[in-house]
Order: structure tokens, then sequence, then C-alpha cells
């Protein structure tokens, strides 16, 4: 009956938290949530005194009774007895705050605790009258104050960003603010409306894909009608020529037979000539090369004699038929079949004709990105705001025109033949070609009057640090604004920055070496599987966060100011001939074990390039590694392991 039950766990799930029903209550609809979970959706509705079902909507004058099902309650209990054993946390995932020894995924986050906890210690958070009023969430990073090391719970719209309490009375006193409740419905409500914009504009252009599709579709099948009734008539005209030229090419291949044979008998006559002049050619040379004098006068008479004749005769290949001039009959003939065809379907050619030089004699269509040719003076229509730098989107086609939206000037007009594409790979000045990357520090072009994505609280005089860059497209951090969209054709890098650079400047980059600094007890983030020893290498950096990839934990998230950058002076305690094993505390080392390295393997340093370093272990000789999951071996400790696993 339990494995019944156990078939589909979905039914057994509560649609607020989308989690295995805790305390089950069922409401007078019928449906049945978490007692917290519909107890808190309730309380927290704007609109007093009515209650309604999350689900089907059902309205309710007064708040039902909320008594906990405890038929459905069992249920619950067998079916998570029966779930399968808590997995562990992986690279980039939260482990449980409360587990000891090895580290289990946490399922939910306590906003008030300000902890994350696993399947089996997030229990009394359910149970607990007193913990019940906690905020539990997804089991996420929790977002605290960097100065302050307090939760964010206050949105500063001055600024546009979250802070925590104590900010209101610090660095933000006076501004704007308002609770991040409040914040997030307003913003809410604005995405919805996007949302639905977004819906309707998806269906409008469904519709009208739609339409297309039948569009293209009837037209095709009205080509491939056309194509089929012009290849039946062309087919038996091609019949009755090709019935006429058997007999001609007939009579053409009997007179080529017949100047081949004659002309193979010239060749073998010729061919066996040659193969006697060869013959006298050597006698000749074998007669030249003797040194004795009398011998080459003996042989001189015999050789002289017999060489036979010094004439060159000629024996001229001539056919008995000129098929030059049949040649000529067969193009009179066709010159003749040319002017009945024209005659006959010049209408048709004609209307073909037509429709092929409406058609631009250029493979640009709307949608593409095109940039004014290097070739192109001025213009027909003015250069305007924009230049041969300014790469644009084709917008509409009409005749030899084009309407193209640049960044500094939008529907401007030009002559198709004017412009060329630009692609990823294109050459010449496009602004595709830019060496901007990560983490430059950049700034809106002065002849960009509106960005594509709006200024928002940046300026021409804004300079910020370059995040994220997909396709055309780049996520910049300003000092005004955090997280801006532009367009990579839109920016310029500043080569040094003023006054207004982005407080991201910092000593750490992405690609540094780094470890946890000393004077760091705990990090934020916590350690997982991170030690102060650990040294990794920066992936990404946010704001004052910051992703590393360590030997022993991948995608690890830190703050920038617990962080100390990694010099090569630091890893110089490891040189070419010192004893070195891999640390425990890494699980599997970035080149792998390979078939007989253990953490006991003790192995000398023969090579080191860079981070690499090549060991030979008495079971694996060139093994290859990195200096950081490293550490030397000296004799006391070499005693030591030696004295414990004897």
């Amino acid at each position: 009956m339990a494995e019944a039950m156990l078939g589909d766990h979905e039914q057994y799930s509560c649609s607020i938290c989308l989690e295995l029903l805790r305390d089950p209550v069922t409401i007078p609809c019928g449906h049945s949530y978490c007692m917290s979970c519909i107890d808190e959706c309730w309380n927290t509705n704007d609109q007093k005194g009515i209650y309604r079902c999350p689900q089907c909507r059902h309205t309710f004058n007064s708040k039902p009774p909320l008594n906990k099902s405890t038929m459905l309650a069992e249920i619950m209990e067998k079916l998570r007895s029966t779930e399968s054993p808590q997995s562990l946390a992986g690279p980039g995932e939260i482990a449980c705050d409360f587990c000891s020894g090895e580290m289990i995924k946490a399922v939910k986050s306590c906003l008030e605790c300000r902890a994350s906890y696993c399947e089996t210690h997030v229990q009394p958070h359910y149970n607990v009258p007193a913990l019940r009023k906690h905020k539990l969430v997804k089991a996420a990073v929790i977002p605290v104050c960097p100065k302050h090391d307090k939760l964010l719970e206050v949105y500063c719209r001055t600024d546009q960003k979250c802070v925590c309490m104590h900010c209101l009375l610090d660095d933000h006193k006076g501004h704007d603010t308002v609770p991040s409740t409040i914040e997030r419905k307003e913003k809410q409500i604005k995405l919805t409306h996007s949302q639905t914009k977004a819906k309707q504009t998806m269906k409008a252009k469904e519709k009208e894909l739609q339409k297309m599709i039948m569009d293209i579709t009837s037209h095709s099948d009205s080509a491939k009608k056309a194509v089929e009734n012009s290849k039946k008539v062309f087919s038996e005209l091609v019949k009755l020529i090709e019935k006429k030229s058997i007999e001609v090419i007939e009579e053409i291949e009997a007179q080529e037979k017949a100047d081949l044979d004659h002309g193979t008998k010239l060749r073998k006559k010729l061919e066996g000539e040659i193969t006697e002049l060869k013959k006298r050619e050597g006698v000749l040379d074998d007669l030249l090369q003797t040194e004795d004098n009398i011998q080459f006068l003996q042989n001189y008479e015999t050789v002289s004699s017999s060489s036979g004749s010094d004439e060159l005769l000629s024996f001229p290949f001539q056919p008995y038929c000129p098929f030059e001039d049949v040649t000529k009959l067969i193009y009179d003939l066709t010159g003749r079949l040319e002017t009945t065809c024209t005659q006959e379907i010049s209408k048709t050619i004609n209307k073909v004709s037509d429709l092929s030089t409406k058609r631009p004699p250029f493979d640009i269509v709307v949608g593409d990105r095109v940039r004014v040719k290097p070739s192109v003076v001025t213009p027909i229509h003015k250069w305007g705001s924009v230049t041969y730098s300014s790469v644009g989107v084709v917008k509409k086609i009409q005749g030899d025109l084009l309407t193209v939206d640049f960044p500094e000037q939008k529907n401007w007009t030009g002559l198709i033949s004017e412009m060329e594409h630009v692609t990823g790979a294109g050459s010449g000045p496009s602004n595709l070609d830019s060496s901007i990357k990560i983490g430059d520090k950049v700034r809106v072009k002065p002849s960009v009057v509106i960005p594509t994505h709006k200024w928002g609280a940046v300026t021409n005089k804004s300079i910020g640090v370059v995040q994220k860059i997909q396709g055309d497209s780049l996520t910049v951090d300003f000092p005004e604004q955090k997280n801006w969209t532009g367009i990579v054709s839109e920016m310029e890098i500043v080569a040094s920055a003023g006054p207004g650079s982005s407080r991201l400047e910092s000593v750490i980059n992405i690609g540094d070496q780094v470890r946890v600094k000393p004077s760091v007890v705990t990090p934020t983030h916590k350690w997982g599987a991170v030690t102060h020893k650990s040294i990794g290498v920066v992936q990404k950096i946010q704001d004052e966060s910051l992703i590393v990839d360590f030997p022993e934990h991948k995608k690890w998230t830190g703050l920038v100011s617990e962080m100390e950058l990694v010099t090569s002076a630091d890893l110089v305690a490891i040189k070419v001939g010192d004893r070195v094993r891999v640390k425990s505390s890494i699980i599997t080392p970035k080149h792998n074990w390979g078939g007989h390295v253990t953490h006991k393997s003790v192995g000398v340093v023969k090579d080191i390039k860079s981070e690499d370093v090549i060991v030979d272990f008495p079971k694996h000789k060139s093994w290859k590694g990195i200096l950081s999951e490293m550490e030397l071996v000296n004799s006391g400790q070499l005693l030591k392991d030696v004295f414990f696993s004897s």
C-alpha cells in the first residue's frame, strides 16, 4: 500500500512552498497546504477580511479554521521515511551548517537564524512554535550587508540597492528608503505588466508567424507547380531535339571511327620509327664513349653504314571529314531554334525577369547588422550622427532604400548598395571587433545620444567595470548603477581612470591566484572544503563578491575583502629536487590521481613550469600536478609517517 502511495510525490506537495506537506491542513474547497504556508499567505494578504485559495481562487468571507489533517500527516511521514538519503553538497551548492563530518546539501535557509539546514535539521522550524515564525526560503547564500554584517531588509531608492537597518543611520541617512517587501511588490507589478505585454506581443508575433508560414507555403506550392509544368513542356521539346540529334551524332561517330582508324595506322608507323631511332642513338652513344682509338675506328664503319637514312619524313594526319563544317551547321540550327523558342515563350521569360529585377541584388534583409561601406565617401542621404564605425540593425527595406537603427541615430535612411554586412568575425572598423573584455573600465561613447537600453543613472562621464559580455550585449557595474546593460558598439575603453572610476578597482582581478586572509576566522559564506592554506583562481567578480576555483572546492563564493593575492613568491617554497606529496585537503587533484599516487605517496620534483609541477613518484614517473595542491615533506615528517605506518 505504501509503494502505491509513493507513485507521485507531487500530489502530496504544498503548492506554496513546493515541498512535501508539513502539518497538513485541508481548507473547505478541498485543497491542502502546510499549516504555516497557508497561514502566512492569508496573514500577508493586502485585502483584509478576504481569504482566497491560492489554487482555485475560491473566496471565503471569514478565515477558515486550520486544523491539522491527521491522516494526511501520517501519509507524509511514510513518504518521508521512504525518501532517498540526503545527498552531499556539490560544488556551488549550499551545505547544512549543522551537519558534522560530511557536508550534507541544505534544502532551506532561515533569514532569522542566518543559517542553512538539511532535511533533518530544518524540522524544528516546522515543529517548534517559536521557530515557525521564522522566514524559511529555498537554500541559498543569505545576502548580508558587507559593512555591518546584518540582514538586508531595506531598499534604498536613491542608490538603487538593498541595505541593512544600520545603513539607514550611516551611509544612507536621509535617502529615500522603503522596506524590501514594498519595493518588491512595486517592481513585481511592473514586471507582471511587462510579462503581460510580452505575452501579448508574443501572441501577435506568433499569429503573424503563422500567416507568414501559410504565405510562404502557398508561394512555394505555386512555384513548384510552375516548375512542374515548365519541366513537362520543355521535356517534350527536349525529346524531339534528342531524337533528331541522334541521327547527326551517329553519322559523326561513323566518320570519326574511319578517321581514327587511319590515324591509328599512321601513329603506329611513326612510333616504330621513333623506336628504331632510339636504338641507333644508343649505339652511337656507346661508340662515342669508347676510349680506345683503334676500337673506335674499327667500329666506325659498321655503325655508320647501319645508321640508316637521316632524312626526316613527315606523315601528317589528314581526316577525311572536317567536323568544323558540321559544328557550323549545328550552330546554325541552334540559332534557328533559339529564334523560334524566343518568339513563343518571350512573354513568360519577361515576367520571370520582371520578378527577379524587383528583388534587390543584395543579400541584406531586415534584422541584419550593417555599416556604411568604407568605399562610400558620403552617403546619398548624408551621415547625420553615423560614422564608418557605426553598426546598426536593419528595420525596414523598401526598394533600394533601407532604414537602420544605429546607437547614434535611429531611423537612419540609406541605400542598400552603400551598406555591408557586419558579422562577429568581420573585418574593418566594426565595433564588434572591439577589444573590450570582462574587467575593463568603460564608458558610453560621446557620440551616443541615447543608449539602446536607456541611461538609467548613468551619464557619458560615468566609468564602470565590465562584468559580463554575451554576444553584442555587456553588463557594467557603474558607481551610479550596478548591472547596467548596454551594447558593445556603444562603449569605449577608458585607458586611465579619472575621478569617476568604479570602486571595484581592486588589486584582485579575474585570473589572479588568491587565498583567504589569515585574519579571517570564518568567511562570510563559510569554509566548505577550503582552508587558510588553499590557493585558488578567481573566476568571477561581482560587486563585493567573487567566485574562486580551489582544488578542494570549485565555484567557492567569498568576499573580496576577505581574500589576499598569492604571488609567485608565495609558491617558491617548492623547488626542483624537493620531496613532496599531495595535500591531505585535496580530494581529487586537478590532473587526477593516476594509477598509483595517493595522499601517502612521496615523490621528487623534477620540473616546475608556472603553476604546473612534474613529480617522480616510486610507482608513477612524470606525474603532473599544480603547486597549490602539493606540500613539502621534510625528513622528520617522513620518519614519522614510516614509524606510524609500521
